[in-house]
């Protein structure tokens, strides 16, 4: 199976990183320092050697001349650059409108066996009802600032691709944390209709719903970023940055362990449902 360019991209970037990190390593300074070095704050350089900020040819230079490493700079920047290069954006999926977004995952849904999907932030899309889509597509438009506002058109679409819980060859397996619950991404009455309606979609003999409660005993896996894993074959991982695209078996078998270890800790039935109707409850 061939490795998708963002899920490429992620390894790219994380070679970059090791480099730069092992530069200071190498140079004797401890993160404070090298920061202290290079005019900026500590948590950059975090950022930085943990992949999570690709640095720009300026940082590059900084952090080189900061470690004696001059001569290993241009060599680093056409790295960062090539790595930052095969990192998919968000802002390039949805130049065409949300809509458009929405309506060109149809056909991937339709190929796909078992959805399993984890999320930390918002319901997930297959189970949102179209005035909490409408509110977070709304969110979307205003902070990606989106030359086009499709968001209403866009839900509608969001929540017809969603009939296909309903078909019986699929299945569907949702993990929530607890907190998505509270978050108030629309007024009380979207919020208590899409609260709702996940009582209902829990019943389906489709899906199965699970909640992660906040007041877990113990976790034995800490909250992580929204991921989707299609089948055997694809997981998407959303980013503030860009959606990444992971198609390595190697790289898949660890989401589908990190869901797994997810899973134990959610409850399920007629505890799941009492923790929904405690969030529907606090919105009065």
């Amino acid at each position: 199976m061939s490795v998708s360019p963002s899920s490429s991209a992620q390894a790219a970037r994380e070679a970059v990183a090791r480099r730069l990190r092992d530069l200071r390593k190498e140079a004797g300074l401890t993160i404070v320092e090298l920061a202290s070095a290079c005019g900026w704050h500590y948590s950059k350089t975090s950022r930085i050697e943990n992949a999570v900020t690709g640095p720009t040819a300026k940082d590059i230079r900084r952090w080189c001349a900061a470690t004696e490493a001059e001569g290993q700079a241009q060599d680093i920047i056409v790295q960062s650059l090539n790595a930052e290069s095969m990192y998919r954006e968000w802002r390039d999926q949805v130049r065409t409108g949300l809509k458009h977004l929405q309506d060109s995952r149809v056909q991937f849904y339709r190929d796909t066996e078992l959805f399993r999907v984890y999320s930390s932030t918002l319901v997930p899309g297959l189970l949102q009802t179209e005035g909490y889509a409408a509110a977070v597509l709304g969110i979307a438009v205003r902070t990606d600032d989106l030359p086009i506002d499709d968001s209403a058109e866009a839900a509608r679409a969001r929540v017809e691709r969603s009939r296909i819980v309903h078909e019986p060859r699929r299945r569907f397996v949702f993990l929530i944390e607890e907190s998505v619950l509270h978050y108030r991404l629309g007024d009380s009455d979207a919020m208590a209709a899409q609260l709702g309606h996940l009582l209902t979609a829990g019943a389906l003999p489709t899906v199965s719903l699970g909640i992660i409660p906040m007041a877990a005993p113990e976790r034995t896996r800490w909250p992580e970023e929204t991921f989707h894993i299609y089948d055997e074959k694809l997981v998407a991982v959303e980013l503030v940055s860009a959606q990444i695209n992971v198609t390595q078996p190697s790289e898949i078998a660890l989401y589908v362990k990190a869901f797994e270890q997810l899973r134990s800790m959610a409850v399920y039935g007629a505890d799941a449902r009492a923790l929904i109707l405690r969030a529907i409850e606090a919105l009065h």
